[in-house]
């Protein structure tokens, strides 16, 4: 007498092979840390730290911003603002983030006179009101933040009205 073979019920097989695709597809999704959600914009996060988006300009390509709050942000390329400051941006810019601060910043300039300074810190006031303090070196400057409400876009290099308004800065100090 031959063997006896077991009857393949296929019903069962396509059963137990779906049920088993569902487990693991529900654990992938279970386990996933929303990676395939995509990233906010660095404009819609500053806000979320009690900062202006127009903190930087709109040549934004990408950002990281790890758990502790250091970011790096890269552009285009570099590139000038005007604010009632001259703003430089470098190609990467990099700082601690926390709320209603950066810190440790690195890549934005501003002019002052015939110099370039560098900002090593942004602060707002807390709870946010109308001022925005930029930290040079051992000088605090008080803004507007009004100024820094919208994102501004970036051009190449200084222009001729940036310079005449730098001139015209020059002046006012050596009429003082």
């Amino acid at each position: 007498m031959a063997p006896s073979i077991p009857c393949f019920d296929l019903g069962r097989a396509i059963l137990s092979l779906l049920v088993l695709t569902l487990s693991i597809s529900t654990i992938q999704a279970l386990s996933s840390d929303d990676r395939g959600a995509p990233l906010p914009s660095v404009y819609e996060v500053l806000p979320k730290y009690g900062l202006p988006s127009g903190l930087l300009p709109d040549s934004v390509v990408s950002y990281t911003l790890d758990d502790d709050g250091n970011f790096a942000v890269s552009l285009a390329k570099p590139c000038y603002i005007q604010f009632d400051y001259l703003v430089y941006y470098a190609e990467k810019i990099t700082g601690k983030l926390s709320y209603g601060s950066i810190t440790n910043l690195e890549g934005i300039q501003v002019q002052k006179f015939f110099l370039w300074l560098d900002v090593d810190e942004i602060k707002v006031d807390l709870p946010p009101a109308d001022s925005i303090y930029f930290h040079v070196g051992f000088i605090n400057k008080k803004l507007d933040v009004d100024q820094f409400e919208t994102v501004h876009s970036c051009r190449d290099g200084v222009s001729g009205a940036s310079c005449k308004r730098f001139w015209e800065r020059v002046i006012e100090v050596l009429e003082l």
